[in-house]
């Protein structure tokens, strides 16, 4: 069980990612958790199933690009779709780079590059490799800085809504949770 939770994490963190570019873009946030959503929930079943070798294939080629551009013009809704893909993707490849695997970036080229050395190996699997490396260190200091962020809004008596909608905040400073006990 904890392995499916922890192989899971470099997922969620797309998803977060996209949540907070959401909140600075004033992008739809759910479209852009979609939008994130989308190369792994088409990769990740083809190579499980044994249709392709690799995990970063299909859903994870910048040849899709064409098709983002034309979803990104159609509605501000593909605008978001578009742009949550486009940071899975440039998050996969700075991922692989901060490891170390530069090479690895060319599934960007998928299928007319190929990485020479790609690991290739499934989720379970990938969560020994990924302990310990340089973007799992990189992704707790993610998650460290995003707990803080909510713990702040939480011991202010903001709302935690207001990270998501900056347009929700008051304009006028709320009085401290000790200022009433004087």
């Amino acid at each position: 069980m904890l392995e499916a939770v922890l192989s899971a994490m470099y997922f969620v963190t797309h998803l977060v990612a996209a949540a907070l570019l959401g909140r600075w873009s004033r992008l739809s946030v759910p479209w852009l958790v979609a939008g994130a959503a989308l190369p792994d929930i088409v990769d990740k079943p083809l190579a499980l199933l044994g249709v392709v070798d690799l995990y970063h294939t299909v859903g994870h080629t910048v040849l899709l690009a064409p098709l983002a551009v034309a979803v990104a013009f159609a509605t501000p809704a593909g605008r978001a779709i578009a742009l949550g893909w486009a940071s899975h993707l440039f998050l996969d490849a700075f991922h692989i780079v901060l490891n170390g695997r530069p090479g690895d970036a060319l599934f960007l080229g998928w299928p007319l590059v190929v990485p020479p050395d790609p690991l290739a190996i499934p989720p379970g699997e990938f969560l020994v490799y990924y302990l310990w490396s340089p973007s799992f260190f990189l992704e707790c200091v993610f998650w460290a800085v995003l707990c803080m962020v909510i713990l702040r809004a939480v011991r202010s008596d903001r709302p935690v809504r207001e990270l998501w909608n900056p347009s929700l905040r008051q304009s006028e400073p709320r009085p401290n949770r000790d200022d009433g006990d004087r």
